[in-house]
């Protein structure tokens, strides 16, 4: 009887995967057609979508980008439709208000500058040394907006260079913690008392500088940017240390956390900006010149700082006991613990609500236009208010939305990024 037996003598090459398994037909299946239910949501879903493309497409899609003002397009018989004329007319005014056109040259070099500063901070793979850039730039950025003499900054950041000094000096004396407290009164004695009059004496024998620009002339996309960037920068070290001082053992500390916290997040922001332009003037010495955009982004500030202690406070209470008693046992005090255990844990684990947070200010700086600044939605009062674009509505509104889509889910897209880099839903 033959052997009937087979033994293969070569491997078979590789197939391509069905194609039911890769690609787009595979997303559509485990996340459009999973089961009944999801495919017949998913059908509605994109019947809606279908039919909202077929009324809005034809309105939006219009030989309108020439008109110089509402009435033309009216009275074009080929235009049926959105007037994107105002767009092209007031480009320029819905970037940058009011902001002098010689000078725009300056918040655009600010605004490239910027990205070059918080790419470090974001990426891990670019060089360390450029954090050195990134510690100067709200400098330089805020003297290339607001211009005048380069010996102001230089001296804020004196004031700097003074409280590491007085810290470095004091640290092996009195103890980490009051060599902080002295090193902060320092540097802010150095601010009220000294940096102005260093700096108009510098000024009188080198004027270096740029021309200055007044607050009421910012506008626009510009300064949305501006009071939201600097509120997200400053708000996330002013969270975690208010995070940590209602964490805190010590009574008075976390007695004054816990009132900070529960009071500003008992106010809306409306109030807080409505304190900033008015009421804050009558506690003020008379005389006293406090720009109104420096009061907003302070009071910005403290409000997100609120939400943001809480959502790191989420971080912190997420985390095991283990992790407290494993910093204790590798002999670290309390602030060596919390840089290099504690925190960066807590941050990792807070990452979807920091930028959930993040996302909400950035938003809620269109509420400057109640109290009189003219940011997009501000401005939109003031094209509608001249004589060409009078009764114009949807397709400013529809532009500054879009501007605001596009920062917000860009920092939706790298909070996904940082998730799936750290793993944090896994």
């Amino acid at each position: 009887m033959s052997d009937q037996s087979y033994v293969r003598t070569e491997m078979l090459s590789e197939q391509p995967a069905p194609l039911g398994e890769t690609g787009v037909i595979k997303w559509m299946r485990e996340n459009l057609f999973s089961s009944l239910g999801n495919s017949i949501l998913s059908l509605l879903a994109l019947a809606l979508v279908i039919f909202i493309g077929a009324e809005l497409l034809p309105w939006a899609i219009q030989p309108s980008w020439s008109s110089g003002s509402l009435r033309q397009c009216i009275d074009d018989p080929n235009i049926t439709g959105a007037c994107w004329g105002v767009i092209r007319d007031r480009f320029n005014q819905l970037l940058f208000g009011f902001y002098p056109q010689e000078e725009q040259w300056r918040p655009i070099l600010a605004f490239f500058m910027m990205l070059t500063a918080v790419a470090p901070v974001l990426f891990d793979k670019l060089p360390r040394k450029m954090v050195w850039f990134s510690a100067l730039y709200p400098f330089i950025g805020v003297w290339l907006l607001w211009g005048g003499t380069i010996w102001g900054p230089l001296m804020v950041v004196a004031g700097f260079i003074i409280g590491y000094f007085a810290h470095k000096f004091l640290t092996g004396v009195v103890g980490e913690l009051a060599a902080m407290i002295v090193a902060l009164l320092a540097t802010i004695i150095w601010w009220l008392y000294g940096a102005g009059p260093v700096a108009e004496m510098l000024s009188a024998a080198m004027p270096i500088g740029i021309p200055a620009i007044e607050s009421s002339k910012f506008g626009g996309l510009m300064l949305s940017i501006t009071i939201g960037v600097s509120g997200i920068a400053l708000s996330l070290p002013i969270g975690i240390m208010l995070a940590l001082g209602r964490q805190s053992d010590m009574f008075i500390i976390k007695v004054l956390s816990v009132g900070f916290i529960e009071f500003i997040r008992g106010v809306p922001l409306i109030t807080l900006l409505f304190v900033a332009s008015v009421l804050l003037n009558f506690f003020l010495p008379p005389g006293t010149n406090f720009d109104l955009i420096l009061r907003v982004i302070i009071m910005v500030t403290i409000f997100a700082a609120a939400y943001m202690a809480e959502v790191i406070r989420g971080g912190l209470a997420a985390l095991p006991t283990g992790q407290y008693e494993a910093a204790d046992a590798l002999g670290l005090d309390y602030w060596q613990s919390m840089r290099l255990i504690i925190m960066p844990q807590a941050l990792k684990i807070s990452i979807p609500g920091i930028v959930g947070t993040f996302i909400g200010l950035f938003k809620d700086t269109t509420l400057v236009s109640i109290i009189g600044l003219l940011d997009p939605v501000g401005l939109i009062g003031t094209i509608q208010g001249s004589g060409d674009w009078n009764g114009i509505v949807w397709e400013l509104n529809m532009f500054i939305a879009l501007m605001f889509w596009v920062f917000t889910f860009s920092m939706s897209r790298y909070s996904m990024y940082l998730e799936n880099k750290l793993k944090t839903t896994h």
